[in-house]
């Protein structure tokens, strides 16, 4: 009898666990969590393990405590779609009120670890919640402009390490801060792509011309081609402390050009498996150059 009773609670804190993870997104916070700590290292002139637990969790409270709050917001919505139908509000597993508490005691917990680090750190990280939540968030039913206004929170975790580890914002953090942005608009069109179906039932409008068309490809392909003049500029020397060798400026020009060959397929098949593979590969772009632009700061 009493390991049926310990077996239940065991499965009830393992769905606990797993509904908080959806409701903060995980995998997503962890990935932005990547980016913060890349820019810290790259700004840091020694590394403390104090300020980058502290970057961790308050990163990963704001992060969580945005998607937290977005959930929230359109919940209704969540309910049509497919993709997130199984979510903790629409699925009936979490209240609104239990997801309002996480994402207000996430928000508190996330500024004050990051107000620990620095008042900037703590305001940009603010800044990231609210543009997230009461603007990009609304305007997603209303203009496929939302994406343009939620690249700037999304922008803002890899510039958010560098800052963390200087207490300054300048033209460093401000090129890591383009870098991203720019990322975002092949990233999140490629993914508007494959869930276009999903999103229109939910009202969504995340495509630049409302269409899986070539214009959406185009504007695809000319997003990827500043991002990638972006992540080279370090190589000339305009962007103070953040500099980048040639050869590891070369990995990243050819990264970035493999991400433009996938932009390209999508342009010319205009297809949804060619959208999933952009969407892939610009994520494991980001990743990769990020890892690129550490290792040469400390080999270089």
């Amino acid at each position: 009898m009493k390991s049926a009773v310990g077996s239940v609670k065991n499965t009830s804190w393992s769905l606990i666990f797993s509904d908080f993870k959806e409701i903060t997104k995980a995998k997503l916070a962890l990935s932005v969590l990547f980016s913060s700590i890349a820019g810290y290292f790259l700004g840091a002139y020694q590394i403390d393990f104090t300020s980058l637990a502290l970057l961790a969790f308050g990163g990963y409270c704001m992060v969580g405590a945005s998607n937290a709050f977005n959930q929230v917001i359109e919940k209704d919505l969540d309910a049509l779609m497919k993709r997130t139908k199984n979510r903790p509000i629409p699925a009936g597993r979490m209240s609104v009120n239990s997801a309002m508490a996480i994402a207000i005691t996430m928000t508190l917990l996330g500024v004050v670890a990051l107000y620990l680090l620095s008042p900037k750190t703590a305001m940009f990280g603010a800044i990231s919640i609210f543009l997230y939540t009461s603007v990009y968030t609304p305007l997603k039913t209303k203009t496929p402009l939302s994406v343009f206004v939620g690249a700037f929170p999304g922008a803002i975790p890899f510039m958010l390490g560098w800052v963390a580890a200087t207490d300054d914002f300048g033209i460093e953090p401000g090129t890591l801060f383009m870098i991203q942005f720019f990322w975002q608009f092949p990233h999140f069109w490629a993914l508007g792509w494959m869930l276009d179906d999903d999103y229109k039932k939910g009202g969504f409008k995340m495509l630049p011309t409302g269409k899986k068309d070539t214009g959406t490809a185009l504007q695809i392909i000319l997003y990827t081609i500043w991002m990638i003049v972006i992540s080279i500029m370090p190589a000339f020397g305009f962007t103070g402390r953040l500099h980048l060798s040639i050869p590891a400026a070369i990995i990243v020009l050819l990264s970035g050009l493999v991400m433009l060959a996938f932009a390209f397929r999508l342009y010319e098949k205009r297809d949804n498996a060619s959208a999933r593979r952009l969407m892939l590969a610009s994520v494991t772009y980001i990743s990769v150059i990020q890892i690129i632009y550490v290792i040469d700061k400390f080999i270089s």
